[in-house]
């Protein structure tokens, strides 16, 4: 039986054409550019959102597995990453990490500890604080699915050459600066203005 081609299959590698989500060109200046150099362009775009989906999966998988949210996988990645560089990890540490508030951080610590991922302990030299450490059997979860996984990612950049890498580098630096918009919300500009 021939496999049918559903609507989502034909729509989605066109989701990232430059033409068609600015066919007016009222988001992005084509001055000089032929057809040929925004279709090439239109292209790295599908290709980083085929980047971004593969992650989704990847974060959804892991979190299901682990049955775990986006937040509390960053805690217990932040919690290895310490481990590993012998960084002792505070609440406030993960809070500022994370971006969440004390509070917030308190119950997701309270939740991950309930569920036998971390553990608190005393401070060696702060009394007033705490340490916060991962279970064994959670690091080594984590490190076989979503470390495995993830360290693939090590491959794809060592089949470049250091020149590719240099320019990989230099474009994904400056697309996550495009992208930066802390300023622009926080005074109200427009994007791309």
């Amino acid at each position: 039986m021939a496999r049918t081609t559903d609507d989502s299959e034909r729509v989605t590698p066109m989701m990232y054409h430059l033409n068609l989500n600015d066919s007016r060109s009222k988001l992005f200046d084509r001055t000089g550019m032929d057809d040929d150099v925004v279709s090439h362009i239109s292209e790295v775009m599908a290709a980083l959102g085929r980047v971004r989906e593969a992650e989704r999966a990847l974060a959804d998988a892991s979190q299901r597995y682990m049955q775990l949210n986006e937040t509390d996988m960053r805690a217990l990645h932040f919690l290895i990453v310490a481990e590993d560089r012998g960084i002792v990890a505070t609440p406030s540490a993960i809070a500022a990490h994370l971006g969440i508030s004390a509070a917030s951080t308190t119950k997701l610590l309270d939740r991950l500890e309930k569920a036998g991922h971390v553990a608190r302990h005393a401070h060696p030299t702060d009394r007033r604080a705490l340490v916060i450490t991962i279970a064994a059997h959670t690091r080594q979860a984590a490190k076989n699915t979503v470390g495995a996984r993830q360290a693939r990612r090590f491959y794809a950049a060592a089949r470049l050459t250091q020149a590719e890498r240099d320019v990989v580098i230099r474009f994904l630096n400056d697309m996550a600066h495009e992208l930066s918009t802390e300023d622009e919300w926080e005074h109200g500009a427009p994007l791309g203005g």
